[in-house]
């Protein structure tokens, strides 16, 4: 503590340089509460943006799926002839297969064609997120799949059709049912 004798004999009290910047350096609670609403405000609109934006990285990710999973059917079905993958679509896909479908794990003389995927993707959207089988529909009809199977994805062998295999009614931001992807 500072004590100061003035020219008139009274003697005042004089803060320390340290002290003096000390006090002009300390937020006052006003300032912490605008800077606590500032943020609060920053938070309420970053947060519903940062949740559309995860919705709309899974409807990417599906399309990027469903891009992946046609192409494989493709390119077997260019490899083995015309013929497309049936109902063994997983294996077919994901192991070595011979001229007429029939898989095996292990590449031989005669198994020759793929692997064309490592894994089936898991659905990234909807009530059957993260499941990875397929479906099998065998009758030519293109009907759209309506979600009934627990499978991911749905399957039409007769055409060449790959869905996810989800009801009408689960759309997309757009209002785009994703079994019509």
């Amino acid at each position: 503590m500072n004590l100061q004798m003035n020219h008139d004999g009274t003697i005042t009290h004089r803060a320390s340089h340290a002290a003096s910047r000390l006090r002009r350096r300390a937020f006052s609670l006003v300032e912490l509460v605008i800077v606590v609403v500032i943020i609060a405000i920053i938070g309420a609109i970053a947060i519903p943006r940062l949740s559309r934006g995860a919705a709309g990285a899974s409807d990417s990710a599906l399309i990027a799926d469903l891009a992946i999973l046609r192409s494989a059917i493709d390119l077997y079905t260019t490899e083995h002839a015309g013929t497309g993958p049936g109902a063994t679509i997983v294996n077919q896909l994901t192991l070595y297969s011979d001229a007429a479908g029939a898989t095996s794990a292990t590449k031989t003389a005669t198994h020759i064609y793929g692997p064309y995927l490592r894994t089936v993707p898991p659905l990234p959207v909807g009530t059957k997120r993260g499941k990875n089988g397929v479906f099998v529909e065998t009758v030519a009809a293109n009907n759209p799949p309506g979600g009934a199977a627990t499978d991911g994805w749905w399957y039409n062998s007769a055409t060449g059709v790959i869905r996810p295999n989800l009801a009408a009614a689960e759309t997309d931001d757009a209002g785009v049912a994703y079994n019509a992807y």
